[in-house]
């Protein structure tokens, strides 16, 4: 093999999920005894045959993905409980393999596999989809860019034709149950007991935790970051809807219109509420200028 093929074949051997023992498995995807895999491309030693040495780096890979998968998405851990997590998250990982130098982006399409898997997560279905939906947004508000944001002064001087645009870290999520609370708990108790017990607890299995009954509720939340901290912020739907659309670059009295099309609201008391709002914006640094390529594809 050249150095091409050899690294596939066995970045395809670590990354093939383990057996339900946690080792390697006996075949290779495509049938192949892996015995006669791993003898292909690695040498035996005088205590380990090529298929454990192979195996070493196969259960290594899977630990650190599933642990790395669980840390993100602790509280739908908890919510399915921990075995219907394990389940998902090889499932899910052996659909979108890690394909980034760094695990940040691991989770990144849970929630979209999770509402195309709505069979994986059990009766609590419809719940853990928001919850994943409100996990992944905390890692995306985290760590994404921030730009310098406009003051008040700056917006009030703008037009019905002014486009703008939404700091890279506030995330906006539509919410079938108000679940923000519940995740933020549920983060501060998992918190609580890795600070208590120092690790976990090997070889316990940890049950779905009992939940107050959750009604549907449509919730619109933000998240987003101050200095190095994530936030939670819920919006009226009129807000939600303004800023998706500034996000979208519409013009501002464009994305006004979107925000209150349907809108219960009365037209007398519209106007003032766009100033609370913008003022409440302005105040977090969530509204930037456009960036100048946003501007010419416009």
């Amino acid at each position: 093999m050249n150095l091409l093929a050899l690294q596939r074949e066995m970045a395809a051997a670590v990354m093939q999920p383990l057996d339900g023992n946690d080792g390697m498995r006996a075949h290779s995807g495509d049938g192949r005894p892996m015995t006669a895999v791993a003898e292909s491309f690695i040498a035996p030693n005088s205590r380990l045959s090529a298929f454990e040495r192979l195996e070493i780096y196969n259960r290594q890979y899977w630990f650190r993905v599933l642990g790395a998968l669980a840390d993100d998405f602790c509280a739908l851990r908890a919510v399915v409980g921990q075995r219907r997590f394990e389940a998902i998250s090889v499932a899910y990982l052996t659909d979108h393999p890690s394909r980034s130098f760094t695990l940040r982006n691991l989770g990144s399409h849970l929630p979209d596999w999770l509402a195309a898997h709505p069979d994986k997560a059990g009766r609590r279905y419809r719940l853990a989809l928001n919850v994943a939906r409100v996990e992944w947004a905390f890692v995306e508000a985290f760590d994404s860019a921030e730009r310098a944001p406009l003051t008040i002064s700056q917006i009030e001087t703008l037009d019905g034709n002014s486009r703008l645009a939404l700091q890279p870290h506030l995330q906006l999520i539509a919410l079938e149950f108000p679940v923000d609370d519940l995740v933020l708990e549920l983060h501060r108790q998992q918190k609580r007991q890795t600070s208590e017990a120092g690790v976990e607890r090997e070889g316990e299995i940890e049950k779905p935790v009992k939940l107050p009954r959750f009604r549907p509720r449509a919730t619109w939340l933000a998240a987003h970051r101050v200095e190095l901290s994530v936030y939670y912020r819920r919006l009226e739907r009129e807000e939600f809807r303004m800023l998706v659309s500034i996000g979208q670059g519409q013009p501002l009295a464009q994305a006004i219109d979107t925000g209150f099309a349907g809108s219960r609201i009365e037209a007398r008391h519209q106007t003032q509420k766009v100033r609370e709002w913008f003022a409440t914006w302005a105040e977090l640094g969530w509204i930037c200028a456009p960036e100048l390529e946003s501007l010419i594809k416009a």
